[in-house]
């Protein structure tokens, strides 16, 4: 038998690695000859970078950055040289991780840190860059970011303008006289898995401002902002930003590589599989085992194990869901294409107790699922 086992992390419990040396031990007790292929994955969120180290040859690199508070905190990314290719999650210098829920402003924060990593890897050669850009603190629209790298922006008065949400709707217009040549040179690709455009109800800021501490009429002011500054792009660029297919994604971020890095955004686990090499290593599959905290509807949009499925499907691969929590109705399960799923819960417990005993509790239910197969 051959087994794939291909997670998403079990977010504060499990690594993608621990989940699948966890499944493996687990088959192992009834398949002791059996073939298991590790491959864990990521959709792009926090702990992508992660993932990525486990398929490409590269070195971590540690900068003292701006945090959204502009603080000074240090943020890592990973940087290959043989390839020339650095890969940035936003997270580590412009996620809310890094502040205190009281703390949460995306009036006054900034991905300005953002920016500083993406100028030191272009420093070091970089002319490839995979950015992941889930677990924001901001909504400025990439606008600190691209002030990092030289982007300047002005209000009405001429007057330089603080790169952060508040002052979206203050920007007249861009100078990018100071940006670097060499970002003229460097092919950026986005790892994203939300198609919310910059503005309006399902904008930016009306999704997603609140969880980064605005109020309501914080939101409204930060929509008009981004409206005003979408204005400018378009009369600037010649680009209608809005119609960029996840746009809105990290408070903008997805319009700010667009048209500062004139990056491209992709499926997240599309990209990881692309740099894992999924689809040869599948080949001859009798299951792919997959995994993630909580299975639930959205599940179907653009997560890791939609990106699982996708390529199981093709090559005629049953699939296996072992996850901390199923919240699935059968047709939504029959809708998914999943053979097995279960929870790995054994009793009712706390979060904080499952969350510890996820690992036993994962060996238990991969070895009760070989069990059955067997």
């Amino acid at each position: 038998m051959k087994f794939v086992i291909a997670p998403d992390k079990f977010k504060g419990s499990l690594s993608g690695i621990e989940f699948c040396d966890a499944v493996e031990e687990g088959l192992l007790k009834v398949f002791p000859q059996a073939d298991i292929v590790k491959i864990p994955l990521a959709d792009g969120g926090d702990g992508t970078v992660e993932v990525i180290k486990n398929y490409i040859q590269g070195t971590m690199v540690t900068v003292s950055v701006n945090n959204p508070l502009f603080e000074k905190v240090e943020a890592s990314y990973l940087y290959s040289s043989a390839t020339k290719t650095a890969y940035i999650e936003m997270a580590e210098a412009s996620g809310l991780k890094l502040l205190a829920p009281s703390a949460y402003n995306c009036m006054i924060t900034s991905t300005y840190g953002t920016g500083e990593l993406i100028a030191d890897c272009l420093e070091r050669g970089a002319e490839h860059l995979i950015l992941g850009i889930g677990g924001s603190a901001t909504n400025d629209a990439g606008m600190g970011m691209a002030a990092a790298l030289g982007y300047e922006f002005f209000d009405v008065n001429n007057q330089a303008l603080q790169p952060i949400g508040s002052n979206l709707i203050k920007v007249h217009h861009i100078a990018a006289n100071k940006v670097s040549k060499k970002l003229q040179k460097l092919k950026v690709q986005v790892a994203c898995d939300v198609t919310n455009p910059l503005y309006g109800k399902n904008g930016a800021a009306y999704i997603y401002g609140a969880q980064k501490g605005a109020n309501e009429a914080q939101i409204k002011e930060l929509d008009v902002g981004l409206q005003q500054f979408s204005r400018v792009l378009n009369t600037m660029y010649g680009t209608d930003v809005q119609q960029i297919v996840g746009g809105g994604a990290a408070g903008g971020m997805g319009v700010g590589v667009s048209i500062f890095l004139k990056g491209t955004l992709a499926s997240g686990i599309e990209l990881l599989k692309e740099l894992a090499n999924f689809d040869a290593r599948i080949q001859g599959a009798d299951w792919i085992i997959t995994g993630e905290g909580k299975l639930d509807a959205q599940s179907l949009s653009g997560k890791t194990i939609q990106g699982v499925l996708t390529a199981a499907h093709k090559e005629k691969i049953k699939v296996a869901a072992l996850c901390g929590v199923v919240d699935l109705s059968i047709e939504a399960q029959e809708a998914l294409g999943i053979t097995h799923t279960t929870s790995i819960l054994k009793e009712i417990t706390t979060i904080e107790e499952a969350m510890a005993t996820s690992a036993d509790n994962l060996v238990f239910a991969a070895y009760n699922f070989a069990r059955c197969i067997a």
